[in-house]
Parts: structure tokens; sequence; C-alpha cells
């Protein structure tokens, strides 16, 4: 018996979610290594950047196969794709840094930083989620 469109929604919200948990944890421990191997003066900018780097390439492999259901099509379509996840990953990275610091800014408290914070990266998840199923990883007609 098939799922039903319910059952099916929440299986891909929980795979989004543990998806996002997973690439986050991928780019906090990149961040980590770096930070312990890389000399004082670059640690900082070298270990956000490797962290980006590690945390956006898990990303985009899990949702590509385990969210969208994508197959590789070549090299030309693959970048195309690529181009666009990394576009739409700073578009909803914009948002969740506008909801941090507008909250930040509105209340001054780290509660309210965190809040604008978390409700920044909800907004931005389903906003980016929308965005890759419309854009970069909808079907093609030849």
């Amino acid at each position: 018996m098939p799922a039903s469109p319910t059952a099916a929604s929440l299986s891909l919200t929980i795979r989004y979610v543990l998806f996002a948990a997973i690439s986050t944890v991928a780019n906090l421990a990149t961040q980590e290594l770096v930070v312990r191997l890389a000399p004082a003066g670059v640690a900082l900018v070298a270990a956000i950047l490797s962290g980006t780097v590690a945390g956006f390439a898990v990303k985009y492999v899990l949702d590509k196969r385990w969210i969208f259901n994508d197959g590789y099509r070549g090299p030309r379509d693959e970048a195309r794709k690529i181009s666009l996840y990394g576009l739409f990953s700073v578009v909803t990275t914009l948002i969740f840094w506008g909801f941090e610091v507008a909250f930040w800014t509105l209340w001054g408290t780290t509660a309210a930083k965190y809040t604008g914070a978390v409700l920044g990266l909800a907004i931005g998840y389903a906003v980016k989620f929308i965005l890759d199923r419309t854009y970069t990883f909808k079907e093609r007609v030849a």
C-alpha cells in the first residue's frame, strides 16, 4: 500500500530537516578541524570557508539524491544545478542573516538574536526548498 500524501510529505520534511542538521554538523566539524590545523592568522577565515564548502557539498548531494531524486545528465547540466543551488543558498542565507540582525537590532538581546536566527533559518530553508524544486532540480523537457 503506497504512503498517503500526508505521510510522504512528512517523510520528505523529516529528511530535509535531517539533511540540514547533517550539513550543519559537517560545516562545524570541518571548521573545528581547520581551526586546530591552520596557522592562527588565517584560521578563522580558512575555517569558515572550508566549513561552508563542506556543508554545501554534503547538503547538495543529500538533497539531489534523497529529496529531489535527481539523476546525472552530464557535466553541463550538473554545473547549472550546482550554480543555481549555490545562488539560492546565498539568497536564503541573506534571509537568515536579515532576521537574526533585525531581531538583535529591535530587541538587543541574545535570546532575540537566536529567535531571529531560528525563524530566519526556517523561512530560508522553506524558500530554498521551493526555489530548488522549481528551478534547480526541475524536470527539463528536451
